[in-house]
């Protein structure tokens, strides 16, 4: 709707009738009252002897005998404790995919089947999306049985009045708290923060409880509301319900008012201890959440002594709504009655607000046959109009075309038509033949482009080559002992070109091990995927933190994830994570694999002893392949009776015979984005929680680790 059209805003309470009349101010962009109305029902609608609908009825028709709303929106609000309001949090779904979770979720949720219920969702705060894909989103389920939705809209039918809008009373709430206290406005950017409001809206026999920070909300029904006070009163001091309730309204002004106060203590203290319990379940589940002040509404709040009694006993600042922030429209908002009944006027102003689409919550338990019907009605008019017209011009072309029809000679035509046929046909070969070489051009470009994509980074090629040489550990003496070496062996080294590196994460099985921003921030467009294929053969039966995967977590991969590595003895630092290496992580390991090795001695061969080391793939092998390639060649014989020997203690020289070792073997994989200088970030350039921090996995001592 226009946001200059009028609207009204209506809530019918257990005690009266609320509605509220608002335009829109274009040119001061301000919301304006224009009208007012409160009509009480004779009698409270949950009184035994009441009959509520005969009640609403004559409210109703008291209010249309004072006020006009033809060609005025009319909204409504519902009751909020007969409907269900379910909070939940979306798995990581494409976002055109996000109704279908929702409707699933809602079958999930609802405890009726969805034919029987109104319903409708709201995406609220907290939700980001990322390449076509909504993570962390937040939504908000609301749902009504269809039956007491169409008791609500009765008395508006009979009246004969459409109704545009159903709210349930605590988004309408929510919508004045946003528009008029917070000040957010649908045409301009909010930053949710964690500071979180609470408003209580206390009715006749039950009070709202919302919590918002503007963004995200919760919601809770608190079964305590004035005529509780009121009951209080009859049941201690013995009178009437019509003199307690006086005698409420008007405690300060009584002969004794400690006696009325004391009579309604125990009230005071179930309505304090309920909002207690919801603050604090709230707080368990939000524990980010500050809740900074109390807001309270309605007429129930007008109790003597209750702002005091709330403030005192759950120390916030708990302030009454008595004047409207974002409201203009003296002759409404200065009206004796309705500051008598301000505060019982915030439902309507809210759901006022939504209709004119001034809010960002946009549900709506409007019965969809009843929408489809009035959508219908209103455009037969203009579809006759349509029709009419549409008929009239055919008419007139068919007449005007008979007519030249009647002077149209083939003999005349005949020859063009040949020409143009023939025009046909050639404008068809040649889209056909550009189609053809256009086809062939693009296959070539894009061999082209992979034969020398690589070309503009092969110069930082070296320099990752480089780096990941820098990060092996290397010995600063001169070890024998291979158990003992400072060594890992790379056995290959590959690198294969992703388009998507997201596709290459969703397939990682295992994240153990890797920097808390590398999990957060996950890889995006092209990039290269190492994989590097090695082993190692360091194990110190003292020291369990040095052996097996534990010791190239600490060595390679804890290299691969710092910003610079410098190794003793060399002039200048590598930056590793500056070259766009990141993401390191491990794909599969086999530690301790027993393998032969031929200790140093005498009779050992100079080129078995150089088999075992450490660097890339053609800097040496390791002791397992060449006791494989022994046995093959027929010399595995004299390696077993070499070590039958040592055992028996027959061989002087038993330092020769083979022994056998732990081996580890691993394949650990990185994403490397080719990065030129000048976009190169300094450490200090990053976010402080990245800097210089190991992922907490890493750092854990043995959790999850494979057993060594």
């Amino acid at each position: 709707m226009p946001k200059n059209q009028a609207v009204w805003g209506i809530d019918i309470g257990q005690a009266g009738l609320k509605a509220i009349r608002l335009g829109y101010a274009e040119a001061a962009q301000q919301v304006l009252a224009t009208a007012f109305d409160y009509v009480p029902h004779p009698k409270i609608l949950s009184q035994p002897d009441a009959v509520p609908e005969e009640l609403i009825a004559q409210s109703l028709e008291t209010f249309l005998s004072r006020n006009d709303v033809k060609g005025d929106v009319i909204a409504i609000s519902v009751p909020g404790q007969t409907a269900l309001a379910r909070f939940i949090q979306l798995p990581p779904v494409e976002t055109k995919k996000v109704s279908e979770i929702v409707k699933y979720e809602a079958r999930q949720q609802i405890p009726f089947a969805l034919e029987d219920v109104i319903w409708d969702y709201q995406t609220l705060g907290g939700g980001v999306e990322e390449s076509g894909f909504m993570l962390g989103a937040e939504v908000g389920l609301f749902a009504m049985k269809r039956e007491q939705v169409m008791n609500q809209l009765q008395p508006f039918l009979d009246a004969k009045l459409e109704v545009e809008l159903v709210q349930i009373s605590p988004l309408g709430l929510l919508n004045f708290v946003c528009h008029d206290q917070l000040g957010i406005r649908v045409d301009k950017e909010f930053e949710s923060s964690d500071e979180y409001s609470i408003v209580l809206d206390m009715g006749t026999d039950n009070t709202t409880l919302l919590v918002t920070n503007g963004k995200k909300i919760w919601i809770r029904n608190v079964p305590i509301g004035g005529n509780h006070f009121t009951r209080a009163l009859t049941k201690e001091l013995k009178l009437t319900f019509a003199k307690a309730e006086h005698l409420k309204i008007n405690a300060t002004k009584s002969s004794d008012p400690r006696v009325v106060f004391q009579a309604l203590r125990p009230v005071f203290n179930d309505y304090v201890a309920e909002i207690q319990r919801s603050i604090g379940y709230f707080s368990s589940v939000h524990r980010e959440a500050k809740i900074t002040r109390i807001y309270g509404s309605g007429n129930g709040f007008n109790l003597a002594g209750l702002q005091k009694f709330l403030q005192q006993n759950l120390q916030y600042e708990v302030e009454r709504i008595d004047s409207f922030q974002g409201l203009v429209g003296d002759a409404v908002l200065n009206a004796p009655l309705f500051q008598e009944n301000i505060m019982s006027f915030v439902v309507p102003y809210g759901v006022a607000l939504q209709a004119m689409k001034l809010t960002n919550i946009q549900t709506t338990l409007l019965p969809t046959e009843l929408a489809t019907a009035r959508q219908i009605r209103r455009k037969k008019p203009w579809a006759v109009v349509t029709a009419a017209t549409l008929l009239l011009g055919l008419a007139t072309s068919v007449a005007g075309n008979s007519n030249v029809a009647k002077s149209v000679s083939t003999d005349r035509f005949d020859k063009v038509t040949v020409q143009v046929d023939e025009l046909k046909k050639k404008v068809s070969s040649f889209k056909s033949s550009y189609s053809k070489v256009a086809t062939e051009n693009e296959k070539l470009k894009q061999e082209g482009d992979r034969l020398v994509h690589t070309l503009a980074t092969r110069e930082y090629w070296p320099e990752v080559y480089r780096a990941l040489n820098e990060c092996l550990p290397r010995d600063v003496g001169d070890q024998q002992d291979v158990t003992l070496k400072n060594r890992v062996n790379i056995i290959s080294v590959t690198a294969k070109r992703v388009p998507d590196l997201f596709s290459w994460w969703t397939k990682v099985s295992s994240k153990d091990y890797m920097l808390p921003q590398d999990v957060k921030n996950l890889p995006k467009g092209t990039g290269y995927v190492f994989t590097l294929k090695g082993e190692h053969y360091h194990h110190e039966p003292d020291n369990m933190e040095r052996q097996g995967i534990i010791y190239v977590k600490d060595t390679l991969l804890k290299n691969l994830q710092k910003w610079t590595v410098q190794q003793p003895g060399t002039a200048e630092p590598v930056p590793v994570r500056k070259l766009g290496i990141s993401h390191a992580l491990f794909s599969k390991f086999k530690p301790n694999i027993e393998t032969a090795y031929f200790p140093k001695g005498p009779r050992a061969s100079k080129r078995l002893r150089g088999q075992i080391g450490g660097g890339f793939p053609g800097s040496g092998g390791s002791a397992s392949s060449v006791a494989e390639q022994m046995m093959r060649s027929g010399r595995g014989a004299s390696v077993a009776a070499s070590s039958r020997t040592m055992q028996s203690g027959k061989n002087d020289d038993s330092q020769d015979a083979p022994k056998m070792i732990k081996k580890t073997t691993f394949t650990l994989e990185f994403v490397w984005k080719p990065t030129p200088p000048a976009e190169r970030l300094d450490q200090e350039a990053v976010p402080a929680e990245a800097k210089g921090k190991q992922t907490a996995k890493a750092d854990k001592s043995d959790k999850g680790a494979v057993d060594n």
